[in-house]
């Protein structure tokens, strides 16, 4: 559900005190000062998904600040770090010593914890995305590379973000916890994918970003192979991103996600039906331990695979060896 603040009903002379508070509380603690006189308007609507907060700002021109004796002040609130999209008019942003003008459809990246100031000439609407900083698993040296800087969005990272964050910021429906967890996961996956790129442009850093979770992806599967749940869905859950997202990160790889599961499951079979011992489990049981519920199917796709059954799998990887000790001590 939506919080939406607006100084529509506010007598005249409190809509700038209203407006500073609805905007200190809604995000973090700043000073707002009109840059015209008269009347001001101003409207803030915010909501949840999961740990990320998205916002939209309608506003007259404005000066705004987050100076040092406001972090001060609300050091127990979370350290954040943001993402504006700027919908309608400009702003120059500064931050780390980085001074920034940032037109329609641009975004800029800030940090809370540390100052800044954002300058809106005229009346503006921006989308303003929020997350804890410690969930995007980044350097805080590539992050300090980032803020303080507009990112067009005519090719990159960038142009991949904005039609989802628009659309994310515009659609007014309520999500499941489940749901809004998963696109908070495809937000934070991006941004940390958007600062990757920028932070080292010359290095691959979005490739970079994509062989990391990929190498997360296949070390989650690798360790739940035994999970007979375990599923692209599944996948995507735990590593909070969309099952879509989660099909695109294997593109180029060879391979789907269904297939590499089922493939790592009958090579950790067939290794275990190979392994000769004095006590020998059933196929059955191999083929339970490894995921597969259905022994009728596993049976199936161990032939398809293997070009044999389980069981003749089995007889040919344990009497092999037999028949050559046995040749062997004739010999001797």
């Amino acid at each position: 559900m939506s919080l939406v603040l607006t100084t529509d009903s506010v007598p005249d002379g409190d809509k700038v005190a209203y407006w500073n508070n609805a905007v200190s509380r809604t995000l973090v603690p700043m000073t707002v000062a009109p840059r015209d006189a008269g009347p001001f308007d101003g409207r803030i609507a915010s909501r949840r998904l999961g740990y990320l907060q998205v916002s939209t700002l309608q506003a007259d021109a404005e000066r705004v600040a987050r100076t040092p004796a406001l972090i001060a002040g609300s050091r127990s609130r979370q350290d954040l770090f943001a993402v504006g999209v700027q919908v309608s008019g400009t702003a120059t942003v500064v931050q780390d010593g980085r001074r920034a003008e940032v037109g329609e459809g641009d975004l800029v990246v800030y940090d809370t914890t540390r100052p800044y100031t954002f300058d809106y000439p005229h009346r503006f609407t921006t989308h303003v995305f929020q997350l804890p900083r410690q969930v995007l698993g980044v350097a805080e040296s590539n992050l300090r590379q980032v803020t303080g800087s507009a990112i067009g969005t005519d090719g990159g990272i960038g142009a991949m973000l904005l039609p989802f964050l628009d659309a994310l910021a515009s659609s007014g429906g309520d999500y499941q916890p489940d749901v809004a967890d998963r696109l908070a996961g495809n937000v934070v996956d991006l941004f940390a994918t958007l600062i990757a790129e920028r932070a080292h442009p010359g290095d691959g850093g979005t490739d970079t970003a994509r062989s990391h979770l990929l190498v997360r992806v296949r070390e989650h599967i690798n360790r739940n192979l035994g999970d007979p749940d375990l599923s692209p869905e599944s996948i995507a859950r735990a590593h909070r991103i969309s099952v879509r997202y989660l099909h695109r990160l294997f593109q180029g790889e060879g391979t789907t996600v269904a297939r590499l599961i089922q493939q790592r499951r009958l090579e950790e079979c067939g290794r275990e039906l190979a392994r000769r011992g004095r006590t020998t489990p059933t196929v059955s049981a191999v083929a339970q331990r490894w995921g597969f519920v259905n022994p009728a199917h596993f049976s199936r796709v161990f032939r398809a695979a293997y070009g044999v059954s389980p069981r003749e799998w089995r007889s040919l990887r344990t009497e092999e060896p037999r028949a050559a000790h046995a040749a062997l001590q004739e010999a001797v």
